[in-house]
C-alpha cells in the first residue's frame, strides 16, 4: 500500500477515533442560577377583601300603617333625629255591594237603637224626678210627725233606685250612640277621609351620617318592623376578609395589613381589629368545601389617602405576619429535599455541589437561610432529574 493511502487511513482512524471519545465525554448540562442575597423579607396571608360600615343603622316601621314615600335618597346626609319617614294610620278598605248593604242595615239598626235608648233614658230621668220629689214630700211629713219612719225608708229606696236607673239608661245610650258611630265608620269607602286628622307617627334617624340604602322607598302599607332604610357613616369604613381557618389561627388583633389594587395610587394600610371566633363553610370556585374565618381590618391611612373609597368596594388584602428588613435569602425554587432537611445546588468551579441548608421563614417565593450558603454564592433554580452532585453545570 503506498505511503501517502497509509497516512490518510491513519488519519481517518484518528479522526474516527476523537469522534467517539467526544461523544463519550461528559456534557455539561445548562442551568439557571441566582445569587444568595440579602434583603427584606415578609411573610403574608393574601386574600380579597370589601369594605363595609363599621357603624350601620337599620331604620324600621316601628308600627304597622301607611307609609309616606321616602323623600330621601342613596348618598344624602342625614342628621341625629331628622324625619326620614312618616307613616299615617291604615286606610279603611272598599266595600262591596253585599257588605255595603250590610253595614248600612246595621247603622239603621244602630240609630233605632240609639233612639230606643234616648226613649228609655227620658223615661228613667222622669221616673227619677218623680221619685225625687216624693221623696222631699214624705221627708217634710215625716218631720212634721205624718208618715211613718219606714214610709220614708221606702220612699228614699225607690228614690235611690230611680236614680240608678236613670244612670244605667244613660250609659245604654252612650253605648248606642257609639255603636252607631262604628257602624257609620264602616261605612267610610277605602282612602276617604273623616274630616279629622290622622294622627302620623314620624320616624327619625337614631345616628348623623349618610343614607346608604332605601329599602321602602314608594309610599304603601307596612308592617311593624319593615326596613325604610339605612344609614352610616362612610367615614367610618373598615374591611372585612374572609380567610381559610389554618390562616385565620396566624392571624392576631394588631397584625398589620396592606391593601392594594382598591382603585388609588399608593397602597392602603390598616391594622386587624377582630378575629371572629366562628368559622363558616364557604364552597370555592374549584367547588371544594372550605371553612373559612372573617377577619375585620380597620383602616389607619388618612382619610385623603382612602379619598373616594366606599361602602361594598372591592380590594386586596395582605396579611403581615413576619418581616425583616435584611435576611439572607434564596428563592424557594432552589430548595429540594434529601431525607428530613432541605438541600440546595451551589455552583462550584462550574460543577454542582449539593450542600444541606437550614431554613427559616417562608413566604412562597423565598426562603430564609439560617445556614449552609453564605451571601453571594450561585445556587441552582429548579434542578431537575438531570442535576445532580458533581455534574459539570453551564448557565443556560
Amino acid at each position: 500500500m503506498p505511503w501517502r493511502q497509509r497516512i490518510l487511513l491513519i488519519l481517518l482512524l484518528l479522526l474516527v477515533g476523537l469522534a467517539v471519545l467526544w461523544a463519550f465525554l461528559p456534557r455539561a448540562v445548562p442551568v439557571e442560577t441566582a445569587i444568595v442575597s440579602r434583603g427584606p423579607l415578609r411573610v403574608t396571608v393574601e386574600e380579597e377583601g370589601k369594605t363595609r360600615l363599621r357603624d350601620r343603622f337599620v331604620i324600621s316601621a316601628p308600627i304597622a300603617g301607611y307609609a309616606r314615600r321616602v323623600a330621601l335618597e342613596v348618598g344624602d346626609p342625614v342628621k341625629r333625629g331628622e324625619a326620614v319617614a312618616e307613616i299615617e294610620p291604615m286606610r279603611s278598605e272598599g266595600l262591596d255591594p253585599r257588605s255595603r248593604a250590610t253595614a248600612e242595615a246595621r247603622v239603621s239598626a244602630a240609630e233605632a237603637a240609639l233612639r230606643a235608648a234616648e226613649e228609655r233614658v227620658r223615661e228613667a230621668t222622669a221616673a227619677n224626678e218623680y221619685a225625687a220629689a216624693r221623696l222631699d214630700r214624705n221627708r217634710k211629713l215625716a218631720d212634721a210627725g205624718l208618715t211613718p219612719r219606714d214610709t220614708l225608708e221606702q220612699v228614699a229606696s225607690e228614690a235611690i233606685r230611680a236614680s240608678a236607673a236613670m244612670g244605667s239608661a244613660k250609659e245604654a245610650a252612650d253605648v248606642a250612640r257609639h255603636d252607631l258611630e262604628g257602624a257609620k265608620a264602616a261605612l267610610t269607602r277605602a282612602g276617604a277621609s273623616d274630616g279629622r286628622r290622622a294622627e302620623k307617627v314620624t320616624v327619625r334617624s337614631p345616628a348623623a351620617g349618610t343614607v346608604i340604602a332605601v329599602r321602602h322607598e314608594s309610599e304603601g302599607v307596612v308592617l311593624a318592623g319593615t326596613p325604610l332604610l339605612e344609614v352610616g357613616d362612610p367615614g367610618r369604613i373598615e374591611v372585612e376578609v374572609d380567610v381559610l381557618s389554618a390562616d385565620a389561627v396566624r392571624i392576631r388583633p394588631g397584625t398589620p395589613v396592606r391593601f392594594e389594587r382598591w382603585g388609588g395610587d399608593v397602597p392602603l394600610e390598616g391594622k386587624v381589629r377582630l378575629v371572629e371566633p366562628v368559622g363558616f363553610t364557604k364552597v370555592s370556585a374549584l367547588g371544594v368545601e372550605e371553612q373559612r374565618v372573617l377577619v375585620l381590618v380597620e383602616i389607619t391611612s388618612p382619610r385623603a389617602v382612602r379619598m373616594g373609597i366606599g361602602y361594598g368596594y372591592r380590594l386586596e388584602a395582605s396579611f403581615i405576619l413576619w418581616e425583616e428588613k435584611e435576611v439572607l435569602q434564596v428563592p424557594e425554587g432552589a430548595l429540594f429535599r434529601t431525607g428530613n432537611r432541605f438541600a440546595v445546588y451551589v455552583v462550584e468551579k462550574g460543577r454542582a455541589k449539593a450542600r444541606p441548608v437550614e431554613i427559616g421563614r417562608r413566604n412562597g417565593l423565598a426562603a430564609q437561610m439560617l445556614s449552609g450558603v453564605k451571601e453571594g454564592e450561585a445556587v441552582i433554580l429548579h434542578p431537575g432529574d438531570t442535576v445532580s452532585d458533581g455534574k459539570k453545570v453551564r448557565l443556560r
